[in-house]
């Protein structure tokens, strides 16, 4: 069918999900597993967000960028979790088109503020190991949530202008979304509209709010990376880089499951592929951050030893 014949084609308003409804003997199996990962992600951001807003030793902008990352990431995978839960509960995968139109919108915000804040928490670490002296002044507090609040607000209005280009497609049949959230590209292919404006959108949209950011983040860690080979201590070269590695890591994951994501072919074999890495970073990364952050970031450690003897002794007093 070619696009722009939509008019004499009765419009779907509804969509299925495939996701992994061709293994019906594993679906009791992934509801548990996808359970399990689904109240181990709230649970330890939500310890993370406790942590930053009631010690005052996390008070600093990278905690607080930490702080959104970890709300972020609750509102990551509860965007794509219960609806994929509910499915292997039901069988039931099928999603109204604005219900797609709905979850994408959020999943797009969500993923164009992670790539901001990844990109501004290494400008911080920037700031802190290669012009430590000018940090104070350079990045505070209140420019932290500033920087923090632009993040989320353009993210909102740029969204909100592709899911308003989407909503002006028709949609003809069929209906099969092969995969297991409601994926852009694999919607604007079901499209029996002319696509060519909104492909351009989001063409431009994913350069400048996803590669660019990425590139500030490649760019502050060339910067780190030197800083930190010229330091002439070995225990000054370890401080530098514990100060930067959770973060480092994180990047890494984040970025190298996406752009695996984008490179891969949307048919046959590799779009089986695609929706196993997709999954790396819509239900696992969520997970893994904060594990990172709490593991190998010494003052989180800190705060979590403070929150527990503050938590332990207080029972106690009341007791006595």
């Amino acid at each position: 069918m070619e696009k722009g014949e939509g008019e004499n084609q009765t419009s779907i308003t509804e969509f299925i999900l495939l996701g992994f409804g061709n293994l019906p003997g594993l679906q009791i199996l992934f509801f548990l597993l996808f359970l399990g990962i689904y109240i181990v992600t709230m649970a330890a951001n939500l310890l993370i967000v406790a942590l930053v807003v009631a010690d005052q030793h996390l008070h600093n902008p990278m905690y607080l960028f930490l702080g959104n990352l970890s709300c972020l990431e609750i509102c990551y995978s509860s965007t794509i979790l219960p609806r994929l839960l509910a499915s292997f509960l039901t069988g039931d995968r099928t999603v109204s088109v604005t219900g797609c139109m709905v979850q994408f919108y959020w999943f797009g915000v969500l993923l164009t503020v992670e790539c901001y804040l990844l990109a501004l928490m290494s400008y911080d670490r920037y700031l802190a190991i290669c012009k430590p002296l000018h940090y104070g002044t350079l990045m505070n507090v209140r420019f932290c949530m500033q920087l923090a609040a632009g993040s989320w607000l353009s993210s909102f209005i740029i969204l909100a202008t592709i899911i308003y280009l989407v909503s002006q497609l028709a949609f003809c049949g069929p209906n099969e979304l092969d995969h297991f959230f409601c994926d852009l590209a694999q919607m604007i292919n079901l499209s029996c509209s002319d696509t060519g404006l909104v492909n351009l959108a989001t063409l431009v949209f994913s350069s400048t709010n996803i590669i660019l950011p990425f590139l500030l983040t490649l760019t502050s860690y060339v910067y780190i990376v030197s800083t930190i080979l010229r330091i002439s201590s070995t225990i000054g070269k370890q401080k530098a880089f514990s100060t930067c590695s959770s973060h480092l890591i994180v990047v890494t994951i984040y970025y190298g499951t996406l752009i695996t994501v984008y490179m891969l072919s949307n048919t046959g074999t590799v779009r089986i592929l695609n929706k196993f890495v997709s999954m790396l970073y819509t239900v696992l990364t969520p997970l893994i951050n904060p594990l990172i952050y709490s593991l190998r970031n010494k003052e989180v450690k800190e705060a979590l030893r403070r929150a527990q003897q503050k938590y332990l002794v207080f029972p106690y007093i009341l007791r006595n």
